[in-house]
C-alpha cells in the first residue's frame, strides 16, 4: 500500500491479521484482502482513497457488537485505535472519536457530573449505535441518542473529509440511516445532568411466577416517562460462570433503569415473589453496565428483531413455551419498552423511524448454527402487531424488503437516493445496505 497511512496495516500474510480482522462478533468474520488500523481520521481517508482507486470494497469495524454482513476481500477499516473523548462541561457536550465505546465516554463524563445516552452494554461501539439510532438506558426520558447529535465527521466514499452538519441532507442520514454514507471518524453529542440511576435486574424463575411477564406488561403502561425498562426470557446455562441461583434456570429477567427516586415504581414487580436474584437499587452511572448485566465475552450470535404496536397478551404467553427448556436451540427473548421521548420529533430531523412503535422485540441465539427458522416461529404469533424493525438489534444479513421495514416509505425512499448520490460506485459495505446491494 503506497498512500501514506501512520497506522498499522496488515494482509492475509502479515502476522497480527487473524486476531485484527476478529471483533466481538465471531460469526463469519471479515476475510479481507487488507486491513488498516486507523489511528487518525486522514488514516481513513486515506484508505478509503486507496480502495477507490483499486476498486476495492470498503468495510469499518469499531468496537462493540460488530459486523453482521462479512467482507470477502477488499479493504477492511479498523477503528479501535482511533478512540480519544473530549468533554466540554459547560456545554455539556462530548466529541468521540470512530472508536470509542461507550465505557471510554462514560470513563471521561462522569467526573463532570454528566452523562451520554449510552446503552445496555457498554463495550458497544458509541459512533455505530448512534448511527443506527440508539436505543439507551435513558431512552424513554431523553429519546434516541441519533436525537442529540450535533456535530459529525466524516470521510465520504469519495475520499473527501467533511463536517456532515454543512450539507443537511447528510446529516439528516446519517443519523439513524446507519453506515451507509461513509465512515463516521467522530461525532460530538448531548451529555445530561445524570450521576446515578436506580436500576439493576430482577431475575424470577418463570416456573415459580409465571405471571411475571404479564405483570410486568401490565405495569409498563403505568410508569411514567422517567422509566426505562426490558424483559429478558432465556434458560440459563448451568455452568459456573451463571450466577449460583440462576443456573440451569428459566428466567425472565426484569431490567430496569429508573431517573430519580424508584423504589415505589419498582414495587409491584417486587410483590411478584422473592426473585432468584435482586441486583436493584441505586448505582453510579460508571457501573449502569450492570442493569442489564450482558455478556462480555466475544462469541458468535444471530438475532432479529421486530417493533410492535403493542404488547399483545396472548403472543406474549407464547414465548416461555417457544424459547424454553424444550427448544431445539437456545433463544434469548428480549422484550424493551419504549414510548415517551422515543416517539417525539427531534429538534433537528434525522432518519429514525416508527417513533410510534411501543415495544421493540428480539430474539437472539449464540453459536454459528442457522437458526432463522427457529427465531421466525417464536415471531410469528406477533406479526399482526409488527409496525417494522429497528436495525441496531439485527445481528442477521437482511435483504432489501427487510432493512426497508427499518424505516417508513418516504424516509426509505430518501435514504436511497442519497446512498446513491454519496455512494455510487457501493464502495461501502455498510451492515444493512438501504439499496439491498450485497
Amino acid at each position: 500500500m503506497t498512500t501514506k497511512i501512520e497506522g498499522p496495516v496488515w494482509t492475509k500474510e502479515t502476522d497480527g491479521y487473524e486476531e485484527e480482522r476478529l471483533g466481538f462478533q465471531r460469526l463469519a468474520p471479515h476475510q479481507p484482502e487488507r486491513i488498516v488500523g486507523a489511528t487518525t481520521p486522514q488514516d481513513v481517508r486515506s484508505a478509503v482513497r486507496y480502495a477507490l482507486k483499486h476498486g476495492l470494497k470498503v468495510a469499518a469495524r469499531a468496537s462493540g457488537h460488530g459486523h453482521t454482513r462479512p467482507l470477502d476481500g477488499g479493504l477492511l477499516i479498523t477503528t479501535g485505535r482511533l478512540d480519544a473523548v473530549t468533554v466540554d462541561p459547560e456545554n455539556q457536550t462530548a466529541w468521540i472519536q470512530a472508536g470509542a465505546t461507550w465505557k471510554q465516554v462514560i470513563d471521561a463524563t462522569t467526573p463532570h457530573g454528566l452523562a451520554p445516552l449510552s446503552g445496555s452494554f457498554p463495550g458497544v461501539g458509541a459512533i455505530p449505535y448512534t448511527l443506527g439510532g440508539g436505543l439507551g438506558l435513558m431512552a424513554r426520558r431523553f429519546g434516541f441518542a441519533a436525537d442529540h447529535v450535533r456535530r459529525i465527521e466524516i470521510v465520504t466514499p469519495d475520499g473527501e473529509l467533511r463536517n456532515a452538519e454543512e450539507d443537511p441532507d447528510l446529516f439528516w442520514a446519517l443519523r439513524g440511516g446507519g453506515g451507509n454514507f461513509g465512515i463516521v471518524t467522530g461525532l460530538e453529542i448531548d451529555l445530561f445532568p445524570v450521576t446515578t440511576l436506580y436500576g439493576g435486574s430482577l431475575y424470577y424463575d418463570l416456573n415459580q411466577a409465571p405471571g411475571v411477564l404479564d405483570t410486568w406488561r401490565e405495569w409498563t403502561r403505568t410508569v411514567p416517562d422517567e422509566v426505562t425498562s426490558a424483559v429478558a426470557v432465556l434458560v440459563f446455562p448451568d455452568i459456573p460462570p451463571v450466577p449460583e441461583p440462576l443456573r440451569g434456570k428459566h428466567v425472565a429477567q426484569l431490567q430496569l433503569s429508573v431517573l430519580g427516586a424508584g423504589q415505589e415504581l419498582v414495587q409491584t414487580l417486587r410483590e411478584l415473589g422473592k426473585p432468584l436474584l435482586d441486583t436493584v437499587g441505586e448505582l453510579p452511572y460508571t457501573e449502569s453496565g450492570r442493569i442489564f448485566a450482558e455478556p462480555e465475552r466475544p462469541d458468535a450470535y444471530r438475532s432479529h428483531n421486530v417493533l410492535l404496536n403493542t404488547l399483545d397478551a396472548e403472543a406474549l404467553a407464547t414465548i416461555p413455551k417457544l424459547a424454553g427448556p424444550s427448544a431445539e436451540a437456545m433463544c434469548v427473548i428480549g422484550i424493551r419498552h419504549l414510548g415517551g421521548a422515543l416517539a417525539q420529533p427531534p429538534a433537528i430531523p434525522n432518519a429514525v423511524s416508527h417513533r410510534d412503535a411501543a415495544y421493540s422485540l428480539t430474539v437472539l441465539s449464540p453459536g454459528k448454527r442457522d437458526v432463522t427458522a427457529r427465531h421466525q416461529r417464536i415471531l410469528e404469533p406477533w406479526t399482526d402487531h409488527v409496525i417494522g424493525r429497528f436495525l441496531n438489534f439485527s445481528f442477521a444479513p437482511l435483504d432489501q424488503e427487510e432493512t426497508r421495514a427499518a424505516f417508513d416509505p418516504p424516509t426509505y425512499e430518501r435514504l436511497t437516493k442519497l446512498k446513491t448520490h454519496y455512494d455510487p460506485h457501493h464502495l461501502l459495505q455498510p451492515n444493512h445496505p438501504v439499496t439491498g446491494q450485497q
